[in-house]
């Protein structure tokens, strides 16, 4: 069972829960406070406008009580995915390196991008290095940067050309290195701007989304 977190604010939760439906997955959308880790196997923080955004995107939300058992639930091995806002709070908790900044540009993106593959031994890219995947972003903040040695080794996903060409041409947002996606170093724990679940339906202009939130499953 995969717990889809929602806190106040949040958007995303059930068409999170839809397509980890569409996933063949098993999803449950449990409320900040009643969250109980131990009865779940892996857990995705939606997006949306935690507590709305008041602070910064994702701080408020990022101390709660229900952070603290994901970060448990991450030291333990499971798996935990952070969309959007959920990426937000990920940062913002310490569960993932680096911080995410206004776009460059200075306003909300929403638009479909695509996103290269370069790291392949994380929770939902196993068996996907060097493909390239297609699937909306929407965020005001998902500039991602870093400092060290450390940051290109997290890089999961950056955004790029539909033949996986990488440079600032498609660069939506002024992230660092393109960067779309990031992860821990022993890859359980994922944050990604770009919405899986909004590209996992058959109406939807693209199902890439579903071979990520498949990695969810199992151990």
């Amino acid at each position: 069972m995969i717990a889809v977190i929602k806190f106040p604010g949040t958007t995303c939760e059930l068409e999170t829960a839809m397509a980890l439906k569409e996933a063949g997955l098993r999803g449950e959308i449990v409320d900040h406070a009643d969250f109980d880790p131990d009865r779940f196997e892996s857990v995705v923080l939606p997006g949306g406008f935690s507590f709305g955004d008041y602070l910064r995107a994702g701080a408020i939300a990022a101390g709660s009580e229900s952070l603290k058992k994901i970060k448990e639930m991450a030291d333990s091995g499971k798996k935990v995915l952070g969309i959007c806002n959920g990426f937000q709070i990920l940062t913002e908790a310490g569960l993932l390196r680096g911080a995410l900044l206004p776009n460059l540009n200075g306003r909300f993106l929403t638009k479909w991008v695509y996103l290269k593959v370069v790291r392949d031994d994380t929770a939902i890219t196993r068996n996907l290095g060097g493909r390239v995947l297609f699937m909306p972003i929407a965020h005001a903040e998902g500039r991602y940067y870093g400092e060290g040695d450390w940051v290109q080794r997290t890089i999961v996903m950056t955004y790029s050309s539909a033949t996986g060409e990488v440079n600032e041409k498609w660069n939506p947002n002024g992230s660092l290195w393109n960067t779309a996606a990031v992860a821990n170093e022993s890859g359980n724990v994922v944050g990604m701007m770009p919405h899986p679940e909004r590209a996992s339906f058959p109406f939807s202009r693209s199902t890439d989304g579903l071979q990520l939130l498949r990695g969810l499953g199992g151990r």
